[in-house]
């Protein structure tokens, strides 16, 4: 008996993984209009850039939550971002956006 609740306990731990992961493809859908991929971000400074976002991963930046602490390439910094809406920005942001991309992986 006791073994079997070993076993029960240990099971959950992918499916709250695999839930995290779900909730946060959710919401960048609803606040970027795309799962992921090539995304819009804007950091705490204003600026926008493009960078890929993952649910669930994360290689060139730092996690918390539904924020990510990365370098910003239009402004040289680290800062907090958050995926933007590409239909909410102007022609002139979206071509600004599309021109300072992060750091690329190899």
């Amino acid at each position: 008996m006791f073994s079997f609740r070993m076993k029960r306990g240990r099971g959950r731990a992918p499916l709250v993984m695999a839930a995290g992961v779900l909730l946060e493809a959710i919401a960048t859908k609803l606040r970027s209009g795309r799962v992921g991929g090539n995304v819009v971000v804007r950091c705490h400074e204003a600026h926008l850039f493009t960078t890929i976002w993952v649910p669930g991963a994360s290689i060139k930046s730092l996690r918390f939550g539904w924020w990510r602490l990365q370098r910003c390439p239009v402004g040289r910094h680290w800062s907090i971002v958050t995926p933007v809406k590409e239909a909410d920005l102007t022609g002139r942001q979206r071509r600004g956006a599309s021109r300072h991309r992060d750091t690329r992986i190899p």
